[in-house]
């Protein structure tokens, strides 16, 4: 994968086990890779090892951004990537094109998050919990259509929210305007916490 000029990803293998294929190709201390660097005129070349198994193949190909944790979703081939908070500007690149070129490279649509962004949207799924007859399935659903925490259902069309919990109008109206209490309450207390000496 490459955008030329800027940077080139590479993924290599050997079938000769006593070949590491990476190695092969940067040459001694990096005298291959460099003599290519040179020609074209000081493009950044990545050489990432291939590997079957797509989790290792990604983590490699977002190097060299170290990779926590991954989610797949096999079915639209896609990851969700978890990444330590001080790795995030490196997995993505400058204007993407780290993880730009990872996707390309691999096949794979990739989404690079942070493990602070994780914690917080973590705690918005939670946030659904408080309603009134929401079940863990209803809010991964929800989750998924977008309705993220209590204030996207606050905010919400009712037809749009009933559409995407599969209730109809009248519950999603309810949802809604329990949404906007619990919320109006919740920012009342704390409110009162900070005042209070």
């Amino acid at each position: 994968a490459r955008e030329p000029g800027n940077r080139s990803k590479i993924a290599v293998k050997s079938k000769d086990r006593d070949i590491d294929p990476v190695g092969a190709c940067v040459g001694m201390r990096g005298s291959r890779v460099q003599n290519v660097v040179q020609e074209l005129r000081g493009e950044k070349i990545d050489i990432v090892p291939y590997s079957d198994d797509p989790v290792k193949y990604v983590c490699s190909a977002l190097s060299p951004a170290k990779v926590d944790k991954v989610l797949v979703y096999e079915d639209v081939r896609s990851m969700e990537v978890i990444v330590p908070d001080d790795q995030l500007s490196l997995a993505i690149g400058r204007n993407g094109q780290n993880v730009r070129l990872a996707a390309r490279l691999t096949g794979w649509k990739i989404d690079v998050k942070s493990e602070s962004m994780v914690t917080a949207q973590e705690g918005e799924y939670q946030s659904l919990m408080k309603l009134s007859g929401m079940t863990e399935e209803k809010a991964e659903q929800l989750h998924k259509e977008g309705f993220k925490g209590l204030t996207t259902v606050a905010s919400a069309n009712p037809d749009v929210l009933a559409s995407a919990s599969g209730m109809d109008a009248e519950a999603a109206a309810a949802w809604i305007e329990e949404a906007g209490r619990i919320i109006s309450e919740e920012a009342e207390g704390n409110g009162q916490a900070e005042g209070s000496p």
